[in-house]
């Protein structure tokens, strides 16, 4: 947890010096507030990794201050509810607020440390394989590949494409507007650096035309005479 910032809601101060001490023992920071309007400015003004929320605050409850946290964007912030309510139906309502884990008081020191490293743990992983997914994103106008998932969508519809199809749009979307020589394409998507005198290039980009074409109206892959292709679409 070391360099870890935690922000903890707890209004009962002998609860929330255990807690600190706990934390900061492991390296953690915590940041304290007993209520929301104190917690949502240190919210706003620091790079929270993690929440500890009480349910039972003597203003705003924690159901509600979590919901607010999820309206306002934090959506992939970890909070953990802790409260005396233990029953399955708070749990539940827990759970429904947006809380990502729950924990009944009393709890042990050493459960709510595994807990919050869980969390932090699963939050880290989560956040690293976007940031993969999104090095594999291509996004032009209206078409979207996730090259990750080797999945291509027209307006966010998922087309049905055979593999060379598949790597004729990659191709295209990674440099849109681009007018690609069929001698070019018959080198990158087939492995041909010379001219094979057939028409395979012009048939496989008639067959990825026509399926785009199916899905939106929308002309993207035009015909430059005497030259080759180009992905283009005009707003």
């Amino acid at each position: 947890m070391t360099g870890k910032i935690i922000l903890l809601i707890e209004d009962e101060k002998n609860v929330a010096d255990v807690i600190i001490q706990g934390l900061e023992e492991d390296g953690a920071s915590v940041l304290h507030a007993t209520n929301y309007e104190r917690a949502l400015q240190l919210l706003q003004t620091n790079k929270i990794d993690l929440v500890i929320l009480d349910v039972l605050l003597p203003e705003t409850n924690g159901l509600d201050i979590c919901k607010n946290f999820r309206n306002l964007g934090y959506i992939n912030l970890p909070i953990l509810m802790v409260t005396a309510l233990g029953g399955p139906e708070n749990v539940v309502l827990g759970l429904d607020s947006g809380a990502d884990d729950y924990l009944s008081k009393p709890f042990k020191l050493i459960e709510l440390k595994a807990r919050v490293r869980t969390l932090i743990r699963r939050n880290h992983e989560i956040a690293k394989q976007s940031q993969v997914n999104e090095k594999h994103r291509y996004i032009y106008k209206l078409i979207e590949i996730d090259d990750y998932k080797k999945v291509a969508y027209v307006d966010g519809q998922e087309l049905n494409l055979t593999a060379t199809e598949y790597r004729l749009l990659l191709l295209f979307i990674q440099s849109p507007q681009k007018v690609f020589q069929r001698s070019e394409l018959l080198d990158k998507i087939w492995g041909i650096n010379f001219d094979i005198g057939s028409n395979v290039v012009d048939v496989y980009v008639n067959y990825l035309r026509k399926k785009i074409e199916k899905v939106s109206p929308v002309k993207a892959i035009h015909t430059v005479i005497g030259m080759g292709y180009v992905l283009k679409i005009e707003d």
